[in-house]
């Protein structure tokens, strides 16, 4: 691996294929993730030698099959696998129950059995949506992971959480349900929108934002290379599986630590919501990166935090293109009785006691219960303002 400036990845280097390999350690369910340039073309031959016999169906969508469900195919076919398809639309939209119940149908309709695997070749949407599929069908089918965007790659497809949205909030329908295996071929993220890819860049930033600092610094300086597709890309991917491979490791089912990974998402999640999952306004690592300017800002308000931190960290996200304030979000602004309805109905709400992941400076954040409801609507309606 490519040593940067405050390295601290684990991660090893495959020297035959010049991969980068990321070791998901949970015993019998642990698993790999393998990032680089191609591993899409790997992808059968290493299906059939993990699943000799298995068979396949492939969930994405209508976009990502544009561009990359032909390779997936034929390197399925190549190893003697002939897959199913089913493509669905594109969107944040389709996580929801009909999108979970086309799926559904469509697995049962292929006959493939409890040994056989669901492929989720697609973006954050698709793996969500594929994975709690596979956890539900015939009880609990494997999946394997196939990441399409920056912000799947280095969050979504890793540490098996599934599920589907509603109209009372994210994400709060699913299981948790690990994959067998993560390709995180960084060569399908030449074919994103500059806009999505600047989305799931906000995702690698939380990391360094989160308990790495000296990651956020190289992020500070290298990010132009990873936006460039230079070796830098590959770095910053497998850093920040690294990071949450550790995190999910220590605390799968979110007892404790892993609680921090969602840094910035009460808020962002709060403000997809209030947008209904609209793309054209708002997607997810938009309202991250919000909610992460939000985070730090009311941490500042609290006395917590130095302004100073806040600043550079507007400054930063500002300078790779992500927004930072409510107001940049397109239309009618939401008001505060909405955001504070979606985020009681935050996961980490514990017996109706508010919870933040807040931070006491650069890559210091922590989990603060008890947050004070009034305390929490004045920040809102001033940002609102």
């Amino acid at each position: 691996m490519t040593k940067g400036r405050g390295e601290v990845s684990n991660a090893t280097i495959d020297d035959a294929v010049a991969h980068q390999l990321v070791d998901v350690s949970l015993g019998d369910r642990s698993y790999q993730i393998v990032i680089g340039r191609s591993v899409l073309g790997e992808l059968g031959e290493r299906f059939s030698s993990m699943f000799p016999a298995s068979r396949a169906v492939i969930i994405t969508d209508r976009t990502v099959a544009k561009f990359h469900l032909e390779a997936a195919e034929t390197s399925l076919r190549a190893a003697g696998v002939m897959p199913h398809v089913i493509v669905m639309e594109p969107g944040e939209k389709t996580k929801s129950y009909a999108g979970l119940m086309a799926a559904c149908d469509g697995v049962l309709d292929t006959r493939l059995e409890r040994g056989d695997l669901v492929i989720a070749l697609g973006g954050g949407v698709i793996g969500d949506l594929a994975g709690f599929v596979a956890g539900i069908i015939r009880r609990g089918m494997r999946f394997i992971q196939v990441p399409t965007t920056l912000l799947a790659q280095v969050d979504s497809s890793v540490g098996g959480k599934t599920g589907i949205n509603t109209g009372h909030g994210k994400n709060l329908i699913g299981l948790f349900n690990q994959p067998h295996l993560v390709l995180a071929d960084t060569a399908v993220l030449d074919t994103l929108s500059p806009r999505d890819f600047r989305a799931g860049y906000a995702e690698v930033a939380k990391y360094g934002l989160i308990n790495q600092p000296d990651f956020f610094e190289w992020l500070e300086a290298n990010w132009q290379g990873i936006f460039d597709g230079g070796p830098e890309r590959e770095e910053a991917i497998a850093r920040s599986c690294q990071a949450k491979a550790d995190v999910v490791a220590a605390d799968e089912r979110e007892a404790n630590q892993r609680a921090l990974l969602n840094l910035g998402h009460t808020f962002g999640h709060a403000l997809e919501g209030m947008a209904e999952y609209d793309a054209e306004r708002i997607v997810h690592g938009e309202g991250v990166a919000i909610g992460m300017v939000l985070a730090y800002e009311f941490s500042a308000r609290l006395g917590l935090c130095d302004p100073l931190v806040t600043d550079r960290v507007v400054a930063h996200l500002q300078t790779v293109g992500l927004p930072t304030h409510i107001g940049a979000i397109p239309g009618q602004l939401p008001n505060v009785d909405l955001l504070m309805d979606f985020i009681a109905q935050d996961k980490k709400v514990s017996r109706g006691s508010l919870t933040f992941i807040l931070t006491r400076g650069l890559g210091q954040s922590f989990v603060e219960k008890g947050v004070d409801p009034a305390t929490l609507r004045a920040f809102l309606e001033e940002k609102l303002r």
